[in-house]
């Protein structure tokens, strides 16, 4: 008997992982009950699949299907893998491969709502496909429909994550016509733009949240932070903070009507605090600092902390209300790279080896739980020979990818 209700508070507390940075777009994982000490044991591996293509999209998992993209053999495509065999369900072409020297293929996450699944190419179409098979259901292109444009290197290609919100499929054209755009899910029609703000698209995937009363979508771009509302994409606040003329990637991270924003480049972090006086927004900025100066790995909040790499410093915890370092933390390995919160741990990617280690999330220091090689790297050719796809964590199993393979570990006890 306490056996099967320790099965069963495990399985409640499984979670999906239906969109880039998990169900709250934070990459803080709420599952509970896992093997996150590998100084004892470490994670089994169940499966490989190794047909993924070039790219760094990172997998989102609903109930026992993992989606992903990739590209090779001339194409860009989606496709779908059983998560307890590795065995691919459906790979539908999407039209002509993105290709780049960093690496080719598609950058963003695929983004899951029902029966559809959104995503984003490198070269700037978005698409709504049909979950069961992948099949197209519509199609815009960012530049030619939209009269949308990328910061600074426009071979580096579209990186954004989609968001559905509602009706909504909410995303970064870029561009004359409005930064980001709000699309009608079913049909691909526009909705509105952000018509008071007309920066170029950067890197970075928009979140939305409630803010006294009113929802908005935020997003960094290269001027700034912004945001703006979610019934119409009218302005309603920006700040000229942590964006940058290279690219502005990270997600931004919001809590409790503060907004945390970072970036590389040199460029640092900021926190602005939001807040409604009649029908205006104001953003005051708490802090804008170079503790946190961090290029593409994210960054979470566990607690009142921030935790990520920061370039210079390393592992860094920092104060989220006052900006703070409160700790860092240099060594070869982890080096810099991505980073995943599960129950009070960080699981951080080392983008130069693929070695995934385990850490405490806390103020009080850096502790490690034990650090897992990659299986094996990828032969798919780019300039950098990163691993810059995130890892994710989802119904008691870890995900790793460097390109065209996708690992499966069991992280169950």
């Amino acid at each position: 008997m306490v056996a099967l209700l320790a099965t069963s508070v495990t399985e409640i507390k499984a979670q999906d992982w239906p969109q880039w940075r998990g169900p709250n777009r934070d990459g803080v994982s709420k599952e509970t009950g896992l093997n996150l000490d590998w100084t004892a044991k470490k994670p089994q591996l169940l499966w490989t699949f190794s047909d993924a293509g070039a790219g760094y999209t990172a997998p989102v998992i609903v109930g026992t299907t993992l989606y992903s993209q990739g590209a090779g053999g001339g194409n860009d495509f989606a496709f779908a893998l059983d998560t307890r065999t590795g065995k691919l369900k459906w790979k539908q072409s999407l039209g002509k491969q993105y290709i780049m020297d960093r690496g080719d293929g598609p950058r963003g996450s695929v983004t899951v709502d029902g029966d559809k699944l959104y995503l984003i190419r490198g070269s700037g179409q978005v698409h709504c496909l049909s979950a069961a098979d992948g099949k197209t259901i519509w199609q815009k292109d960012f530049r030619t429909d939209l009269g949308g444009n990328i910061m600074s290197r426009t071979d580096w290609g579209f990186s954004e994550s989609p968001l559905v919100d509602g009706n909504l499929l909410i995303c970064t054209p870029g561009g004359n016509n409005g930064t980001l755009a709000a699309l009608d899910k079913a049909t691909g029609k526009v909705v509105w733009r952000s018509k008071e703000y007309t920066d170029l698209g950067g890197y970075s995937s928009p979140i939305v949240a409630v803010i006294d009363g009113v929802r908005q979508y935020i997003q960094l771009t290269r001027q700034g932070v912004i945001g703006v509302s979610a019934k119409d994409g009218k302005l309603l606040w920006s700040a000229n903070v942590a964006g940058n003329n290279t690219a502005a990637i990270p997600t931004p991270v919001y809590r409790d009507n503060i907004v945390y924003v970072t970036s590389g480049y040199g460029t640092g972090c900021a926190a602005l605090r939001i807040t409604k006086k009649g029908d205006a927004f104001t953003a005051d900025v708490l802090y804008s600092n170079k503790v946190m100066i961090n290029h593409h790995g994210g960054v979470v909040l566990v607690g009142d902390h921030i935790y990520g790499y920061s370039d210079g410093p390393g592992w860094v915890c920092q104060n989220f209300k006052t900006g703070e370092s409160v700790w860092t933390h240099k060594v070869a390995e982890p080096g810099k790279g991505a980073v995943l919160s599960v129950d009070g741990r960080l699981l951080c990617l080392d983008e130069r080896t693929g070695s995934l280690t385990v850490a405490l999330a806390s103020p009080d220091g850096w502790k490690e739980f034990g650090r897992m090689e990659i299986p094996r790297r990828s032969t798919v050719l780019s300039m950098d020979k990163r691993v810059w796809t995130h890892p994710v964590v989802s119904n008691g199993k870890l995900y790793l990818r460097d390109h065209d393979l996708v690992f499966c570990f069991d992280l169950k006890k």
